[in-house]
C-alpha cells in the first residue's frame, strides 16, 4: 500500500512523540531485528527506528531491505531515524489504520 501525501503527514504528526524503539547497531541489519520490527508494528502499526552511530548501514538500504522483505510502508527519513508504518495483523491493534483509510 502506498500511502499518500495526506495519510503521510497524519502518520508523522502520530510519531512526532514516539520514542525509538528499534535501534541497529554494530551487526547491522540481523534477522532478530527485522522478527523485532514485525512483532513491534503488528502491536502498535506505527514505529520509530534508529541507526546507532557505530552501524555501517545506510537509511536508505535499511528502509529498502525493510519494505521488501516485511512490507512495510517508509513514512520518513530524518537523519539516522525511520519511521515505519504497517497494518496490524491482529485486528485488535488495528487502531491508526482505520484513520487512515478514512483520510
Amino acid at each position: 500500500m502506498t500511502l499518500t501525501s495526506k495519510q503521510r503527514a497524519f502518520l508523522n504528526s502520530q510519531a512526532h512523540s514516539l520514542k525509538p524503539i528499534v535501534q541497529v547497531g554494530k551487526n547491522g541489519l540481523t534477522n532478530e531485528i527485522k522478527t523485532s520490527v514485525r512483532n513491534a508494528l503488528d502491536a502498535r502499526e506505527l514505529i520509530k527506528l534508529t541507526l546507532l552511530q557505530n552501524t555501517d548501514e545506510d537509511i536508505h538500504e535499511v528502509a529498502e531491505i525493510l519494505e521488501d522483505e516485511i512490507g512495510v510502508d517508509t513514512v520518513q527519513k530524518i537523519g539516522r531515524i525511520l519511521i515505519l508504518y504497517k497494518q496490524s495483523a491482529k485486528k485488535e491493534n488495528r487502531k491508526l489504520s482505520v484513520k487512515i483509510k478514512a483520510l
